[in-house]
């Protein structure tokens, strides 16, 4: 039973635009009549079938409250206005067609009714739209300067941010969890659609619980319906957001987590809980990218970028704002020195270059050094030795340097010491032996990895998403 009234229920948005055209007909064929009256008996018919539908659309809009979750004050004068609408209709066809001949309904003006009619249709139908799509629907799309101007300036819950000079000064509750629940779970279970009668919102809704119970169980996140249900496979029933929505991403599951873990206090700061700064790095601002140079270059046509692809090379640029690109030899594999020429009409713009796993020797470093702003520069798995390298001394904006699996020497290291802005070499499997102790370097410092780590295994490895 639970199932067909469910289901009846959710045909209330197809079944409620009959009643609309039926109602939106009739008005418009007796404004066409207005003169003659001679489809009197017609148009009242026609607000007949309006009243049938509206009442139909009626019932099935109470059993789709009653089924969704929504709050009674949220619907209330939606659904009171669809009755009223429903009447007038019986009204009009009453008035029209005359089939009772009733004293009362004979002296009903027709253009009162009409009006009124008319009025009912709109309003009900606004107060049906505020429901399905939320009071802002209609003035989404303005510009927010003209928004505030009309006085309706938009309510946007940003994901949040903590200011790094202070971070454990803010409260977690107040500063990380509201704001995350508001973005993936208030649009559900707010005071006006309470989804499993649970609020989240504000604190006492959180505290109350929904009609399974307390969804917080103190310092027992694994235990809590709020954390237990983030965390099952995507694919659960009862998982939560349901899987058509926006998923939270692991840094702020963990951060519910953190907070149930921790009495989920509404009013402690980050400092009195005592929690590390790891947590909260993905929620500092993001500082700007400054990997590649702060330098104009023309933008490379794309009949040349077209040209340099159909010789075998992966080109794209950096992003939509650059015109600095990528080139990556990870579908030429038989590049070799004297393909560098291929290269040259796009020597400005290269930022990136991928030259992994092909033929290239240590003659390719001259050529190499016509790149001016060259970043980032991979040579792993290919046969150089780093003879001649300190040619690439001259590229001032050099940062990157992969040298895995090449036969390096080691007597070449002290030539990569000496560029500018040299700040890592990836020396991994290279003849070059692995010092015992490595320090980590200072902030400007060049930094020879070796590799060959082994990583811990995590709590946040075992969750499923």
């Amino acid at each position: 039973m639970e199932v067909i009234q469910q289901l009846i229920g959710r045909l209330h948005p197809v079944v409620v635009h009959l009643p609309i055209g039926f109602i939106i007909a009739g008005l418009l064929l007796q404004w066409y009549d207005r003169k003659n009256n001679e489809w009197s008996k017609i148009i009242g018919i026609i607000f007949k079938w309006g009243f049938i539908f509206a009442t139909v659309a009626c019932v099935s809009g109470f059993l789709l409250y009653q089924s969704e979750g929504y709050s009674f004050d949220t619907i209330k004068f939606h659904l009171w206005m669809g009755i009223v609408t429903a009447l007038f209709s019986l009204l009009m066809y009453l008035r029209l067609a005359e089939p009772l001949r009733i004293d009362f309904i004979k002296r009903l003006p027709i253009v009162l009714l009409s009006f009124s009619l008319f009025f009912l249709i709109s309003f009900t139908g606004h107060l049906g739209g505020n429901i399905t799509h939320g009071s802002d629907y209609l003035i989404e799309p303005l510009p927010n300067n003209i928004k505030t101007l009309l006085g309706v300036g938009p309510e946007v819950y940003e994901m949040p941010t903590l200011d790094e000079n202070n971070w454990e000064e803010a409260v977690l509750y107040t500063d990380l969890v509201q704001p995350i629940l508001n973005t993936r779970c208030v649009s559900c279970h707010n005071s006006k659609k309470e989804k499993g009668e649970l609020q989240l919102q504000e604190e006492n809704g959180i505290l109350k619980g929904g009609e399974d119970g307390e969804v917080i169980e103190a310092n027992d996140p694994e235990n809590s319906a709020l954390y237990a249900r983030l965390i099952l496979p995507l694919e659960h029933e009862d998982h939560m957001p349901p899987k058509d929505k926006t998923q939270p991403s692991i840094e702020e599951i963990e951060i519910i987590k953190t907070w149930i873990a921790n009495k989920n206090s509404f009013d402690k700061t980050i400092g009195e809980l005592g929690l590390k700064k790891e947590l909260f790095y993905a929620f500092f601002p993001k500082k700007k990218d400054d990997t590649y140079p702060d330098v104009e270059v023309a933008e490379v046509p794309k009949d040349t970028i077209s040209a340099i692809k159909k010789k075998g090379f992966h080109v794209e640029r950096v992003s939509e704002n650059s015109n600095f690109i990528r080139v990556s030899c990870i579908n030429k594999p038989t590049f070799s020195d004297k393909d560098f020429n291929f290269l040259s009409s796009v020597k400005n713009q290269i930022v990136y270059l991928d030259l992994g796993e092909t033929q290239i020797t240590d003659g390719i470093f001259e050529k190499l050094s016509t790149l001016p702003n060259l970043t980032i520069l991979k040579m792993d798995n290919t046969e150089i030795t780093g003879e001649n390298i300190e040619s690439l001394e001259k590229l001032e904006y050099l940062k990157n340097l992969n040298l895995v699996g090449t036969n390096f020497e080691e007597a070449h290291l002290e030539h990569l010491k000496r560029f500018k802005k040299l700040q890592i070499v990836y020396l991994y499997n290279t003849p070059i032996s692995k010092p015992d102790q490595i320090d980590r370097p200072k902030p400007g410092e060049l930094y020879f990895d070796f590799g060959g780590y082994e990583l811990p295994q995590i709590a946040a490895d075992s969750i499923i998403y």
